[in-house]
């Protein structure tokens, strides 16, 4: 490749990654307030990977994540700062981070079938519920007291795993139709 053939693809790579960033976080506007807000992120964060594939996909959500921990306001509600990182729900934003990075271990591993980036985006989905969870629990119990695995389970995980099953369905489908148009 030459040297400006080199450097556009490097500017293309950049552009692609602001642009999901930017996706993720209007995917975060979109929201209906609760002890975890439902929101679009996890899907922005699927069609990140899906489009651009677990490199420049994760880059992205680590983008996303950064814009929103020094304060600009990309996360649910419109807020930011390392706040919203350290309070009750951050962890599933920094879940994100751990699902792309596990969905671009899984492609890499098993390249970019049909069936495996569905079920890189399932077990990433675990990962974020994983990681948000156990974040959820440590920072609930500190801010007000005690709390169960289940309860946290029926506030965190239990209503969102329809609809999230529904976003990874969608952007598997969207993403395989976008990333034509991304290369």
């Amino acid at each position: 490749m030459t040297t400006a053939a080199a450097t556009r693809s490097k500017t293309y790579d950049l552009v692609y990654i602001a642009v999901f960033a930017v996706v993720m976080a209007v995917c975060s506007w979109i929201s209906i307030p609760a002890q975890v807000p439902f929101t679009l992120q996890t899907f922005g964060v699927f069609m990140a990977v899906g489009v651009l594939g677990g490199k420049r996909g994760t880059l992205a959500v680590l983008v996303y994540v950064l814009l929103g921990a020094v304060g600009v306001p990309v996360f649910a509600g419109f807020s930011g700062g390392i706040g919203s990182l350290l309070g009750n729900a951050g962890g599933y934003i920094i879940g994100f981070i751990f699902s792309a990075l596990v969905m671009w271990a899984i492609e890499s591993v098993f390249g970019r079938k049909p069936v495996v980036q569905i079920i890189s985006m399932i077990i990433g989905l675990i990962v974020c519920y994983a990681f948000g969870t156990a974040w959820f629990m440590f920072a609930y119990t500190r801010s007000t007291g005690p709390v169960g695995l289940m309860a946290v389970l029926g506030w965190c995980v239990f209503p969102f795993i329809i609809p999230d099953l529904i976003k990874i369905a969608l952007a598997y489908v969207l993403s395989g139709k976008v990333r034509k148009y991304a290369r």
